[in-house]
Order: structure tokens, then C-alpha cells, then sequence
């Protein structure tokens, strides 16, 4: 597992460069996707599967879900259709697939390997050992993480809202 810990950690560093210098935002939402995914598989080798699991519904999943939000509120017409024709040639997935068929190589020996059930760092972090400490000593941080989640979802709600003429929005 230790070889799947630094082959992933290879992966998340490559993808969030391919991230930081992408000149397209698709390109760089594919290389942030893969990124988040090496992450997920970090926290698979050093046996915090439940971390992992977060990892890939919160992170990965909301920023893909995000980015087709974006994508259908700006409807930009006929120039963004050519656009999306553009990010549809194979060029653009190459290098994200390959950074992704390494993590599925990895994943997969991971699970076929001798040491499959090996864990580096000894212990597992379990759901009920993460809700212990953070509904514990760390229950104030959490309660203030919410309120400021609140905060700003109300925050976007207000920006967001079009004038319609009857007294709400901007």
C-alpha cells in the first residue's frame, strides 16, 4: 500500500498542475476532478476509507455538480456551443485519463494485492471515531463551520435573486 500512497500522491500533484496551469476552465475542472480522486485514493492508502468516501461524494461530486450549474446559467448561445464542441475532441481528455487509468492501476492492485488488507498507518478511522472528535472537543469549531455555511448559502440566496418587481433581490 505504501507504493499505492506515493503513485496517488504523484497523480493529485500532476493534476492540480495541470489545474493551476490549464488555459481552458474545462481543462481544468477535468485535472481538478482527477485531483480530487487522487486525494480520495491518499486517504484509501493510509486507511481512512471513510475520508475517502467524503472525498469523492463531497469534493468530487459537488464540483462536477457545480460546474454544470455554472455551465447551464450562462447559456451563452452559439459562441459556448462551439466551444463545447472544441472541449469534446479526444485531445482534451488525454491527459486526464491517463492521470485516471494510474489511479484505477492503483485501485486495482490495491485491492488484488498480498497486502490488501494492510493498513499504513495501523489504525482505521472509522465514521464513529471521526463524529467522536468532531462532536466532542472540537463540537464549538463545528457549530461555528455551520453558522458561517449558513451564513453564506443566505448570502448567496440575496445576490442571486433577479428583480422581479415585487420588492425582493437587488
Amino acid at each position: 500500500m505504501e507504493i499505492a500512497f506515493y503513485l496517488s500522491g504523484l497523480v493529485a500533484v500532476l493534476a492540480t498542475l495541470g489545474v493551476i496551469t490549464g488555459t481552458s476552465p474545462a481543462h481544468a475542472v477535468l485535472y481538478l476532478i482527477v485531483s480530487l480522486l487522487a486525494v480520495a485514493m491518499v486517504f484509501f492508502a493510509l486507511g481512512a476509507p471513510f475520508a475517502g468516501v467524503l472525498e469523492i461524494i463531497i469534493y468530487a461530486g459537488a464540483i462536477m455538480v457545480l460546474f454544470v450549474f455554472v455551465v447551464m446559467m450562462l447559456n451563452l448561445g452559439e459562441e459556448a456551443r462551439a466551444q463545447e464542441q472544441a472541449w469534446l475532441r479526444p485531445r482534451t481528455w488525454i491527459g486526464p485519463s491517463i492521470l485516471a487509468a494510474a489511479l484505477l492501476a492503483v485501485l486495482l492492485a490495491g485491492l488484488t494485492g498480498a497486502d490488501a488488507g494492510r493498513i499504513i498507518s495501523g489504525e482505521l478511522l472509522t465514521a464513529k471515531a471521526v463524529a467522536i472528535t468532531l462532536f466532542g472537543p472540537w463540537l464549538v469549531v463545528v457549530e461555528l463551520a455551520a453558522l458561517l455555511l449558513l451564513a453564506a448559502l443566505v448570502t448567496a440566496s440575496h445576490v442571486g435573486r433577479v428583480a422581479d418587481g415585487s420588492g425582493g433581490g437587488r
